[in-house]
Order: C-alpha cells, then structure tokens, then sequence
C-alpha cells in the first residue's frame, strides 16, 4: 500500500504526509481490531453455546473488531498528532515510506488483504473479517519470508 505513495529525497518535500500517516495508523487498527476480534469468541464459547460453527463467529467477529481496531486508533492519530507541525507530518510519512521493511510489510500485507477479502464469506462482517484476517496472514507470511527464507538479510543495492 505505500508503494502507491509518492515519495521523496527529503522529509520536507515530503508530498501527502497526513495522507501517508493516516492511511498506515488507520490500517494498522484495522489489523489489531481483526485479531483481537478474531480471538473474542474463543472465551465467550466456553460460557455460552455459538450461534455458528466457531470458524464463521470468528471470522464476524474480526470484521467488527477491524471497524472498533479502525475506530480507536483514528482517536489515538487524532490525539497524537494534535497541534503537531506540518514538518513533524512530514517527517514521520516519510520515514515510513524510506523503511524498506515497511515497505515490504505494507506489500505482503495488502495482498493478504485483497485475497482475504474475496475469500471471506457471510456478509459485511465475514468480508471484512476475512480482509483483516487476510492481512495478517499476509504478516505471517512476509515474516516466513523475510526472516524464515532470507534470513533477515537483504540484498545489495546496486548503483
């Protein structure tokens, strides 16, 4: 997802900095809010009967847990970077940007996203909650290959 953003030789020129940082925060609720909605039913299952098979609530409950992840952290942008210079926006977008892990991260993520939320069934909540879980496998899996395959290792740049 970053690599759609522009990005430049200096933070100051630094092109969409609320854009940048809003879209990453924002992005990163929805991840928590789908794994921690994900993991609701677990407990719940042990004082009251399911009304699906565990899989399905599991997979509503992280597309709720992605809009209340979204949500929250949309409240923590908001009161962190309240009042802050244009140049501190900037700053942080960039730096986002000019993290090859990140970007990377972004990458594997996103296509966990899209696949994840064309195989989640069961309405709103089941396609959410498979583009959430979806990103998270895409986590797992920039993860195993990065630090599994690459051994955390990254090739030389060439000039």
């Amino acid at each position: 997802m970053s690599r759609l953003f522009p990005h430049t030789a200096y933070a100051e020129d630094q092109p969409l900095p609320h854009v940048v940082l809003a879209t990453h925060v924002l992005y990163r609720g929805f991840q928590a809010g789908a794994l921690v909605g994900s993991l609701v039913p677990l407990p719940l299952m042990l004082f009251r009967r399911l009304s699906a098979p565990l899989p399905t609530v599991m997979l509503r409950s992280a597309g709720v847990g992605s809009i209340v992840g979204t949500s929250l952290l949309t409240l923590g942008l908001v009161g962190r970077m309240w009042g802050r210079e244009e140049i501190e926006w900037r700053d942080r977008s960039w730096r986002l940007l000019e993290n090859k892990g990140q970007m990377e991260v972004d990458t594997w993520s996103a296509i966990g996203t899209v696949a994840g939320g064309i195989l989640g069934s069961g309405g709103w909540r089941g396609r959410l909650g498979g583009a959430g879980l979806g990103s998270l496998a895409g986590v797992a899996g920039y993860m195993g290959w990065r630090y599994g395959v690459k051994k955390g290792k990254w090739e030389e740049e060439k000039l």
